[in-house]
């Protein structure tokens, strides 16, 4: 039998776990307690024992969902992260909190050294980080959070300090990290991508000489089966890979290092969330009262680069580049769906992202009701392991929103109400089994709970909406139902 049939064929060994939801205003309530346990006084760890800093794209989702709770809270967990940008732009993928200790995480900032190897880079000095980055969901975020409030917003200059940071951030990305020199952004280290243990990664990494297993202790086995983690041997490349990264300085080079490094790829999802930034950095700037032209033109932009350099017609949907044999990666990733997130997507591209999501590779609404993180008939296809087939909130979030954006409405209210079941039904789980709902990961988790309050606010029916505008931070727009007013013409941790 081929693998096509065997895995079609494949019985389900468990139950369906999607419990009828939650009352809307229980789940609403568990969702904050969520929030509130995690909160620090300055940010939101995703997890109190398996994260326990301030991990980026996490801040970014979990502003998203903090904006229904508290819009200053949101806007604080956003500007707490931008005080650790570095000079060259970068915003690192973890802010370290010092009072936690270094053997409850790592890498730590021990090993990182961002203060000492990041300062040809300009690492700042008073706050230890890592060196790499994650996706940049944070524009996007900042306009939401500035949408939940526009009065606090403007009387606190949300946007004015955050717009030349955000600024700050797309020109390291656009200019030190076009590693291909076609203008997308690329990444250095699979923990950039978010996506962390795919098995997008296994044929870039498999050039990587393992660090020795005994110069490093995986904490993160100390709170997650090994079954449902990355496998030592991946461990050893990723930490050979930052380790070299940092031995360099955390130098990209002038232009961005052409070509990259032992590990450079070009990632749809990544570039997807970049551009989707760039549309919101020009309302940003119109709300500011500058011409938001220019960015809109870049984003339309990147968009026509990111068809031409990652779109597969035979795949039907975007591939990653391997950027040091520059050739596609034949695996089917939940990244390859992403880009749905973008209003200037072609119509034929869009209709076919749509009919791979409900095809037998991730099987939407048919055999799984969250979007797998990894094709169902791949060969690496794992449901329980990270990253390499379970499915996880935040992707679900981006993927409705796709959805909404190009007009399929009920497959989006389809994915909406899964990610509010299933989110209730499993205490906030970080990631679930796709078949099972079976619960992986951490519980609790931040970032499901807030996407989960999210998409509590954004009902699409007007009905809905007026029931849930009671006030400023409950304010749902045209701007928030979808990825962007389409009228308008003017994200392994480490």
């Amino acid at each position: 039998m081929d693998r096509t049939a065997q895995l079609t064929a494949r019985p389900t060994t468990s139950g369906i776990a999607y419990d009828p939801p939650a009352a809307t205003a229980s789940l609403r309530a568990g969702a904050a307690r969520v929030l509130e346990a995690n909160w620090t006084g300055g940010s939101t760890v995703p997890s109190r024992s398996l994260y326990p800093h301030q991990w980026s794209w996490d801040s970014a989702f979990i502003a998203i969902g903090l904006r229904h709770v508290s819009p200053l809270r949101a806007q604080t967990e956003l500007e707490t992260l931008f005080t650790a940008q570095w000079a060259d732009g970068r915003v690192p993928h973890i802010v370290f909190n010092p009072s936690v200790p270094l053997d409850a995480y790592f890498p730590s900032p021990d090993f990182w050294r961002s203060s000492t190897a990041g300062r040809p880079a300009g690492a700042p000095r008073t706050v230890q980080t890592s060196g790499i980055v994650q996706p940049p969901v944070h524009a996007l975020a900042a306009w939401l959070v500035h949408r939940a409030d526009p009065a606090l917003s403007r009387s606190r200059g949300f946007l004015a300090r955050m717009y030349p940071r955000l600024a700050a951030w797309h020109r390291y990305l656009l200019h030190r990290r076009d590693l291909g020199g076609a203008g997308l952004a690329g990444v250095v280290h699979p923990w950039e991508q978010g996506m962390d243990n795919s098995p997008c990664w296994d044929a870039p990494l498999a050039r990587i000489a393992p660090a020795a297993a005994r110069s490093f202790r995986r904490a993160d086995l100390d709170h997650g089966a090994p079954g449902d983690r990355p496998t030592d041997l991946d461990y050893g490349r990723y930490v050979r890979l930052a380790a070299d990264y940092r031995d360099g300085g955390y130098r990209d080079g002038p232009g961005g290092r052409r070509g990259g490094g032992e590990f450079a790829v070009e990632d749809p999802a990544f570039n997807a969330l970049l551009i989707a930034s760039e549309h919101a950095l020009a309302r940003i700037a119109e709300e500011l009262g500058a011409a938001g032209s220019a960015r809109r033109a870049r984003a339309e932009r990147l968009t026509r680069v990111l068809v031409a350099r990652l779109w597969d017609a035979e795949a039907g949907m975007f591939l990653c580049r391997d950027l040091r044999g520059d050739a596609l990666v034949p695996e089917r990733s939940v990244s390859g769906l992403v880009p749905l997130l973008l209003p200037g997507l072609p119509r034929d591209i869009a209709a076919a992202l749509v009919r791979t999501l409900h095809g037998p590779h991730f099987s939407l609404g048919d055999r799984t009701r969250l979007v797998p993180s990894y094709d169902l008939l791949g060969e690496a296809f794992d449901p329980h392991r990270y990253w390499r087939g379970p499915a996880w909130f935040n992707t679900g979030w981006l993927v409705e929103r796709g959805l909404r954006a190009h007009g399929e409405t009920a497959a989006a209210e389809a994915l909406r109400a899964a990610v509010l079941r299933l989110a209730g039904a499993t205490g906030f789980a970080e990631y679930v089994d796709p078949f099972t709902g079976e619960p992986c990961g951490a519980t609790g988790f931040s970032w499901t709970a807030a996407l989960a309050l999210d998409l509590c606010h954004r009902p699409s029916a007007p009905h809905e909406r007026q029931k849930l505008d009671k006030g400023p931070q409950n304010d749902v727009s045209a701007a928030d139902t979808g990825t962007f007013d389409r009228s308008d013409k003017g994200g392994d941790r480490g």
